[in-house]
């Protein structure tokens, strides 16, 4: 089976998903290590750790795409949701966005309706028209068919237009054939409900992380509420950083490592020295 097909298949089970946010090959093969057969590949995570900055779109399609060829290395068999922002420009952008995840291996792929470039201020989420959002969307649709990536199609446009715009974009996208739907930043439960009726049946997304501006269910009032997908993009990010904060923070204190350090063995098999000892033995020249 292909990537999207396992991804269909996986969204068909009854079990909500849970879906950590990842963006390198440690965080990858981490997750699927713990048990993890799908992650996303988050623009946030991934501005973080190239850019050391927020996620204002500001990274490029090359460094997602590059991330994700990290994410697709360390753990082949993850089936990862690419998120492909807002394609990086028109409905054409969209289409070579969409057809490189998909040759890639990517099982699917987030295209939102926020407006490129973004004004220059960390507030607010301008959106296109809900016309040319709609054409975005029939655009990415269409060139999935190449490789059968799932889309998932988001709208950003609560906060600026409304629940009742955000409502209508879901239901456009659903009948432009979106196999998934994001709701961003719903005001509480009910705005998610509304979100999940209008998605029709079809797998409904939600960032569950602690954040400003959005409701935060917890995985059972997920559940509840209609929820398929929930994803963590701080669940791995800030405790990282954390550690890298402790470790510097030893090191200023005159120590070798911080208390929270992994031990050197557990360290080593977690990189995978073991591994690479076993996979090298065939090719070990005799003399």
């Amino acid at each position: 089976m292909t990537a999207p097909e396992r991804m269909r298949a996986l969204l068909a089970r009854p079990d909500f998903v849970t879906m950590p946010a990842v963006w390198d090959g440690i965080s990858a093969k981490l997750a699927a290590e713990a048990g993890f057969q799908t992650a996303f590949l988050s623009g946030s995570c991934v501005a973080a750790s190239r850019l050391g900055g927020p996620d204002l779109d500001l990274i490029s399609f090359g460094e997602m795409f590059d991330s994700f060829n990290m994410v697709r290395g360390a753990a082949p068999d993850t089936l990862v949701l690419a998120d492909g922002d807002h394609g990086y420009g028109n409905a054409m952008n969209v289409q070579r966005t969409v057809r490189a995840y998909g040759r890639a291996g990517a099982a699917a792929i987030l295209i939102e309706d926020k407006i490129t470039p973004r004004a220059l201020t960390a507030a607010g989420k301008p959106c296109l028209p809900r016309e040319e959002a709609r054409m975005k969307v029939r655009a990415a649709i269409q060139a999935a068919k190449e490789s059968g990536i799932l889309v998932m199609a988001r709208t950003d446009c609560r906060p600026t237009q409304g629940i009742e715009e955000a409502v209508a974009r879901i239901e456009i996208f659903v009948e432009e054939g979106a196999d998934i739907l994001f709701l961003d930043s719903p005001a509480d439960d009910g705005e998610f409900r509304r979100a999940v009726a209008a998605a029709k049946g079809r797998p409904s997304f939600a960032v569950l992380s602690p954040g400003p501006g959005r409701a935060i269910p917890n995985r059972e009032q997920a559940i509840d509420i209609g929820l398929k997908i929930g994803t963590y993009p701080t669940a791995m990010l800030s405790p990282a950083i954390a550690g890298l904060k402790a470790g510097l923070a030893a090191l200023a204190a005159g120590g070798a490592e911080a208390a929270s350090a992994l031990p050197g063995p557990e360290l080593r098999d977690t990189l995978g020295y073991g591994d690479y000892d076993v996979q090298a033995q065939p090719f070990h020249a005799k003399g």
